[in-house]
């Protein structure tokens, strides 16, 4: 038996499979190792019936994940995966990886993945190519649910919401300057908690504000990071994964429109791709 995750900080995706057989779909928490430690990856995989019960069984894990970009993060997720699953051998790899393989195949393309968090990278269909561009929650993510949560929280505290947004997010939220200001600076993982906002915005997505809001950021990524790869590779059509891509596809094809770029394709979640992937290989 084998296993394939992906993750993000919210949650992470497994599939169970044997061959081309799905023996198990299951969710748990996000594992990220820059900001999840090796005994507490070890914590929530234990609290998962299907992964206490197929522990042992499993001999292969391949496991795609926000946060494992270096070989310390990613040595923090196969350690703990190794003391889990006993019998198992672990590989460890970047989500941009798990979006390129679930996009691409192996066919070169350049690859953006826009969740929580959001980045972007060349696979030449073998490897993606390293870059500067995954400087995460603070400094980047551009589009993401992550920068979208930002705007619109700051604008809720700065009182420029519109008057029809402002109500419905009180509405929704029942919002205290307080409460908003300590999840955000000192509770862990703010990112996470940002990114919850996106649920609004796919409610009011109609909405003109909602609209430009979504917008600006996809702008943003286009042309911060996609338009200097396209630079690099102008033959190269682009490939978008995650929840926010595929939730507001209209307005991402609006600025790949206005950048000149051609989008082949946008999926939701690469875990059912990668399945298929790596089910036909083993």
């Amino acid at each position: 038996m084998n296993a394939v995750v992906y993750s993000g900080s919210n949650y992470a995706e497994w599939r169970l499979f044997d061959k081309e057989r799905t023996i198990a779909s299951f969710k748990t928490g996000g594992i990220n190792p820059y900001f999840n430690n090796e005994e507490q990856i070890i914590a929530l995989l234990k609290k998962n019936i299907n992964l206490i019960h197929h522990a042992e069984e499993i001999k292969r894990i391949y496991f795609f994940g926000a946060g494992s970009f270096s070989t310390e993060l990613k040595n923090t997720v196969h350690d703990a995966f190794l003391k889990f699953f006993k019998n198992g051998r672990v590989t460890v790899e970047h989500d941009i990886t798990a979006a390129a393989i679930a996009c691409c195949k192996n066919s070169p393309g350049i690859i953006s993945i826009i969740g929580s968090g959001s980045n972007a990278a060349w696979y030449d269909g073998k490897r993606v190519k390293p870059n500067n561009y995954g400087l995460g929650y603070i400094l980047a993510d551009e589009g993401s649910g992550n920068w979208l949560g930002r705007q619109l929280v700051k604008g809720y505290m700065n009182e420029t919401l519109p008057e029809n947004i402002r109500k419905k997010f009180v509405q929704r939220y029942d919002p205290e300057r307080k409460t908003l200001l300590e999840k955000i600076y000192r509770q862990k993982q703010p990112a996470v908690y940002l990114s919850s906002f996106t649920d609004f915005f796919v409610e009011n997505q109609e909405d003109s504000y909602i609209k430009n809001v979504i917008k600006t950021g996809f702008d943003k990524l286009m042309h911060t990071y996609l338009l200097p790869l396209h630079d690099e590779h102008p033959e190269a059509f682009l490939y978008f994964a995650g929840t926010v891509a595929a939730s507001f596809q209209t307005q991402l094809k609006e600025a790949a429109a206005d950048a000149n770029l051609e989008i082949a394709t946008i999926i939701k979640e690469p875990i059912n791709n990668l399945l298929t992937y790596y089910s036909n290989r083993n």
